[in-house]
């Protein structure tokens, strides 16, 4: 299929594993994340559901849908959710591997749909790592973190902390990259925009109030980073503007953004192998992109570097740049995990006293830890989690990495690796 130019992505190598010998995958993230033109690579025939005269005629004849070269690339699959089951039936009946691709950017109302188990495997897509951005080549590999082998840590980076405020609101939408600072913020608005006006009703959400879903986001965004209660949350977006909604009302606020992978909260880490004395289990609170949470507040470089307050008043122990460039970090880490096959948690102690801001988890329950500190170097006190950690884990802490704005990535003497955000990839 023609194509433009097309930047790989580190979700590329999990697909051409998987393709082989997967009949169907089903490629799911936010809108503007890269789906379509990752798909694309791999198709011969595409099927465009959010073309109205394509969605239209698959309407009419669903299993049209199924007919042509393949591999099929069903785009935006959602609208026409019958094809989830077409696929699947497809499946069931001896269709080859590589056969099938379907890509979503919200997850429709499972009732009376069929999981898909073992027929069609599903593969998340987000916005573009840092490793993904063309900054500077990575030098420390999360996979090799996750070995175990405690690899050596060494790479130079010329990227300073302007430079990663600077990605914190450039985004990580393909699309969006290559645009000026005014027309970025016009796109991420009417990003924003179609949210509440398009997408919610698409879901069967009208919203009876915009102005008061948008204090939500807005909100959310603030907690960036935290574990806020959804109860402290929806004070912050209310504040000012009379008596609080239900949570009947900002409940759907919530779920119907993470349908659109909008709201994308990293969970408690809670070990089977281990026995931490009271952790606590509430998320850590992220959107998407760090740049939507950035236009949300209205803030923009200048803004983030001069540490004005912006936005409600949420609760945090760090400065909004330091919450969003932990934002941008977890962003990376999630990518590199997924291709290592780990998952992605926090750790956080009843009362807060510990904290560790990323946890990467094998299968076997094994973890690399990671603090995010937004300073050239780690100090002392930036590894006092970490340590504590070690001492409860044991072997089963593979590493423990800070993750900096500095220039160098090394070792200390205990063993801690200091690695420059930008030189970390899968």
């Amino acid at each position: 299929m023609p194509t433009d130019v097309y930047a790989a992505r580190v979700v590329d190598a999990e697909l051409d594993e998987l393709m082989p010998e997967i009949a169907a995958l089903a490629i799911e993230g936010a809108k503007g994340v890269g789906k379509t033109a990752t798909a694309a690579q791999r198709a011969r025939t595409l099927r465009e559901l959010d073309d109205p005269a394509q969605r239209n005629l698959a309407l009419a004849d669903p299993a049209r849908l199924l007919e042509g070269p393949t591999p099929i690339l069903i785009d935006e699959w959602q609208y026409v959710p019958e094809t989830w089951d077409l696929v699947r039936r497809a499946v069931d009946r001896g269709a080859v591997p590589g056969s099938f691709l379907l890509t979503g950017s919200s997850q429709p109302d499972e009732r009376g749909l069929h999981s898909g188990a073992a027929r069609i495997v599903s593969v998340r897509m987000r916005p573009l790592a840092l490793a993904e951005r063309g900054l500077t080549p990575s030098s420390v590999s999360c996979a090799a973190l996750l070995s175990g082998d405690r690899p050596a840590i060494d790479g130079s980076s010329p990227l300073r902390l302007d430079d990663y405020v600077h990605e914190i609101v450039a985004s990580g939408f393909p699309g969006l990259r290559s645009r000026s600072s005014r027309a970025l913020r016009a796109q991420l608005d009417s990003y924003l925009l179609r949210i509440v006006d398009r997408d919610f009703p698409e879901l069967g959400h009208n919203v009876r109030d915009p102005a008061a879903l948008r204090r939500w986001m807005t909100a959310y965004a603030a907690a960036s980073s935290t574990t806020a209660t959804f109860e402290t949350i929806r004070d912050a977006a209310t504040s000012g503007h009379g008596d609080k909604p239900a949570k009947t009302t900002t409940i759907p606020y919530r779920d119907v953004l993470e349908r659109l992978w909008i709201v994308d909260s990293v969970q408690a880490w809670l070990p089977t192998r281990n026995r931490i004395s009271r952790l606590a289990s509430p998320p850590k609170h992220q959107l998407a992109d760090p740049a939507l949470a950035a236009r949300l507040l209205g803030v923009d470089a200048d803004t983030l570097l001069d540490g004005r307050a912006a936005g409600p008043p949420i609760p945090r122990d760090d400065t909004l740049a330091g919450t969003l460039f932990e934002s941008l970090v977890t962003l990376s880490l999630r990518t590199y995990a997924q291709a290592a096959e780990a998952s992605v948690k926090h750790l956080r102690t009843a009362g807060g006293a510990r904290e560790v801001d990323v946890i990467l988890e094998r299968a076997d329950g094994r973890v690399v830890a990671f603090e995010v500190k937004l300073a050239r170097d780690a100090r002392d006190h930036d590894t006092t989690h970490l340590r504590w950690l070690a001492r409860e884990l044991g072997d089963d802490l593979l590493d423990a990495v800070v993750v900096t704005t500095g220039t160098d990535a090394y070792r200390r003497r205990d063993g801690i690796a200091v690695v420059p955000a930008a030189l970390l990839g899968p």
